[in-house]
């Protein structure tokens, strides 16, 4: 096999690697395209990829003529409360697993990560009996206690690696000044566990506001749906598809999951790097 120059090998991986990211953005681009064309231009025969005419009608339909606005305030409580629960929660847990000694702390660890291996349409019957014996069904608090189910698990193992990497001794000499273990905790850990706090945050976020089975079943009012199946229920028929109100409302719902991975891509690089390192 002849010799390959590196200027060469490096063009062509700098090629591939862009026909990659082409290909993956390429959907993004057309949704972003279509969400601006006139209802006139949709259904051209040869098809246009550009618009002729750039209108933001289907916008104001979307902000002005649906319940958009309020499938969007669901997502964003749902997503900002699970999130919470979950950091709050995984947070102490993984402190726990990794800091304390005690009868079944591996058993537990390794059960919590099964918990995480099973597929979501397995706890969603029982979920609905549960939120139905609670009076929960149609409120975002159910959606907000099943989202936690599935994130939680894999949230708690992701920060227990973190947490894992933060020498214990740090948090000793902490003790040995004064503080007590809360506030060595708070003073110490938590500022050492940020990069990975936030990546796990993000994590959890984007999976409560993309999720679309619990939702499906566990909400019927419009008044309580998330954006996921409202968009669906609103645009999507047996008869018709709304296609350019269902690429504003795509457009709109990517909108902030970028806007919040552009601001934190650093600390989720940041995070996952000291999660993959073992003290």
């Amino acid at each position: 096999m002849r010799y390959i120059p590196r200027w060469l090998r490096r063009c062509l991986f700098n090629l591939f690697a862009w026909t990659v990211i082409l290909v993956i953005a390429l959907p993004l681009v057309w949704m972003i395209i279509t969400s601006i064309k006139p209802q006139s231009e949709l259904f051209l025969i040869p098809p246009a990829f550009f618009p002729e005419e750039v209108t933001f009608e289907h916008y104001r339909r979307l902000l002005t003529e649906t319940p958009f606005l309020t499938y969007l305030r669901n997502s964003v409580i749902l997503a900002g409360g699970t999130t919470v629960l979950v950091i709050v929660v995984a947070t102490l847990g993984a402190h726990s697993l990794v800091r304390f000694n005690y009868p079944g702390r591996e058993t537990l660890a390794g059960a919590v990560l099964f918990t995480y291996l099973l597929p979501s349409v397995v706890l969603v019957i029982p979920l609905y009996f549960l939120m139905a014996a609670l009076g929960l069904v149609n409120s975002l608090l159910s959606l907000v206690i099943a989202y936690t189910t599935f994130a939680l698990p894999y949230a708690l193992w992701l920060l227990r690696s973190f947490m894992s990497a933060i020498p214990a001794d740090l948090e000793a000499a902490a003790m040995v000044d004064g503080a007590s273990r809360f506030r060595a905790f708070i003073d110490v850990i938590l500022p050492q566990a940020a990069p990975g706090i936030i990546s796990t945050a993000l994590f959890t976020a984007i999976l409560a506001w993309n999720e679309y089975l619990f939702a499906l079943v566990l909400i019927n009012s419009d008044a309580s749906r998330p954006l996921t199946t409202g968009v669906m229920s609103m645009l999507v028929t047996s008869f018709n598809i709304e296609w350019s109100l269902l690429m504003a409302a795509s457009v709109m719902m990517s909108v902030p999951l970028l806007v919040v991975f552009v601001f934190l891509q650093k600390y989720l690089t940041r995070g996952f790097g000291a999660g993959a390192v073992k003290g």
